[in-house]
């Protein structure tokens, strides 16, 4: 593959590569190690899954994959003790390597670097050069849902930026409620005397509940390891108005997981109500749009695909 191939399959469905130049170099240096970090908190879930096929294409693309299990990072945002903490982090590694990640994907536990003298003196030189208003702003998605914000919230960044220093890190991947956080890293490791790393962030995934993302904390989640029926009664739940494209989690779901797998999506429907469908993803956009598909059969459609689509993750955490 290459180089400008490898940039396609890199910018295939993501919002923005901060930047493509930078990127370039990156891979025609070989500097192609690329990075996610995730809060050990709750089930693995659809908005994980779509920044997880980002890092396998990146997998594909030649870069060396690091998964940081921020344990230390849940801790200070109150997902539990650092024991519960690391045995949900067990279960997250599972859930990753089902999805499709190499064998060669290495698995990082926060807490066995960030203690460390060097990574917590850095830690604070970071702190020193930091404002309080911009810690405070980069947090502001991540923390938003609370209500009674603690101090922990802006030792979250810099401990993160740091995390990127210390893990040798090329590419940082996230969703859009990081840009802020990968922003702040961009400006302040060159002051540190270290390369700013590309940042590449992929869409965020709205809940079941039509709220602005899926998250297990406020049960709107499909987790990828749900059973079939589990699968099938979420999606029949889910927020999906007539005639809405826009902020719609079954159009998005059929985006993210059901077109980048196939280039057509088959909508079964009875021969009193129009029979068998099969749409492209303009197709569907452009008929679910003028209001010619119904809620309840694009939601059995895509409950029926994305069943399968997630067969390989049941049957591996299965096994």
């Amino acid at each position: 593959m290459d180089t400008d191939s490898k940039i396609e399959l890199i910018k295939k469905g993501t919002l923005e590569v901060i930047t493509e130049e930078e990127l370039r170099e990156k891979i025609e240096t070989g500097n192609m190690t690329a990075y996610i970090g995730y809060e050990p908190s709750g089930s693995v879930h659809l908005g994980h899954a779509i920044t997880v096929k980002k890092m396998i294409d990146l997998q594909r693309a030649g870069f060396k994959i690091k998964i940081l299990l921020a344990d230390l990072h849940a801790y200070l945002n109150g997902k539990g003790s650092l024991d519960e903490i690391k045995k949900i982090s067990e279960y997250n590694i599972k859930c990753f390597k089902a999805l499709g990640l190499s064998e060669d994907t290495e698995f990082i536990l926060g807490s066995e670097f960030q203690r460390g003298q060097e990574h917590v003196n850095k830690v604070y030189e970071l702190a020193l050069t930091t404002t309080l208003t911009r810690a405070k702003r980069s947090m502001a998605q991540i923390t938003r849902d609370s209500e009674d914000h603690k101090v922990a919230e802006v030792i979250y960044p810099i401990l993160q930026v740091v995390d990127m220093l210390f893990l040798n890190v090329d590419v940082a991947l996230g969703g859009m409620e990081q840009r802020k956080i990968h922003m702040l890293a961009r400006e302040h490791l060159p002051k540190m005397g270290f390369a700013a790393p590309v940042c590449i962030h992929t869409p965020l995934l709205h809940g079941t509940d039509g709220s602005d993302k899926m998250s297990s904390s406020k049960d709107n989640f499909i987790a990828v390891d749900d059973e079939a029926d589990v699968i099938k009664r979420k999606i029949q739940k889910s927020f999906c108005p007539q005639g809405q494209v826009e902020d719609n989690p079954i159009i998005e779901i059929a985006d993210h997981f059901i077109f980048s797998e196939r280039d057509t999506i088959l909508i079964e429907r009875p021969p009193k109500f129009g029979g068998n469908l099969e749409l492209t993803q303009e197709e569907l956009l452009k008929n679910y749009g003028e209001g010619k598909l119904h809620p309840l059969d694009l939601k059995n459609a895509v409950s029926n695909h994305l069943i399968e689509i997630l067969k390989p993750v049941r049957e591996y955490l299965n096994s």
